[in-house]
């Protein structure tokens, strides 16, 4: 089995930090990880993107060939399409719906939400509220991953909650807990899409070939 994942978004979201959620939950579950990073992650604003392999088999590449990725996990809705050339039929795309405007051109936001909603399997959720709403606003990155939770396939909700414990244990019980709270307050807004979608996916499976 394996999950390929593409992480996206500017620099400041938090983007390495769901990386590193992931990628300690998938070696707590002795699976071999393949992460590659493209980024201006020095300029806060910055493209940020990585990609990460997860599988129960080694795997030869850390880079994610052209329509294969089986999730986009994106804080930036423009940054969700510009990565969608990588998506499989079967994927989904999960993204906050807030754009981040760092660019003097950046295209209306309703055009963009109108893009993305073409797509079979996409869920848009403003995450930057939700935080505000919950007095988390540190935590709007791992309320994403939180939503993106089911489409990760090899990693279940529990690895991420023990995950999140080593991950942030040297910074306290509190920012623990902080944490958690925001990985099920994403979980839960987005359970009634995941249980409305008839197709394959659903099942978190993957049916194309194993490709290393």
């Amino acid at each position: 089995m394996k999950t390929d994942i593409i992480l996206s978004g500017v620099g400041g979201q938090g983007i390495l930090s769901i990386a590193a959620i992931i990628g300690e939950a998938a070696l707590a579950e002795n699976l071999y990880i393949k992460q590659a990073e493209v980024h201006g992650m020095s300029q806060r604003g910055g493209d940020v993107q990585s990609n990460l392999r997860i599988a129960d088999r080694p795997i030869n590449s850390d880079l994610i060939a052209s329509g294969s990725a089986d999730v986009i996990i994106s804080l930036e809705p423009m940054e969700a399409l510009r990565y969608l050339p990588y998506l499989s039929q079967e994927g989904w795309i999960i993204t906050s719906s807030a754009p981040f405007v760092n660019i003097p051109n950046y295209p209306d936001e309703q055009i963009l939400k109108a893009e993305l909603q073409k797509l079979p399997r996409v869920i848009m959720l403003d995450v930057n509220e939700l935080a505000k709403e919950h007095n988390l606003p540190k935590c709007a990155n791992v309320i994403l991953l939180g939503a993106a939770a089911k489409s990760l396939q090899i990693i279940g909700y529990s690895d991420l909650e023990k995950s999140i414990a080593r991950v942030f244990a040297n910074k306290g019980q509190a920012v623990i807990e902080m944490n958690l709270k925001a990985l099920s307050i994403g979980y839960n807004a987005v359970q009634k899409v995941y249980k409305d979608d008839e197709t394959p996916n659903i099942q978190y499976r993957s049916r194309r070939r194993y490709r290393p």
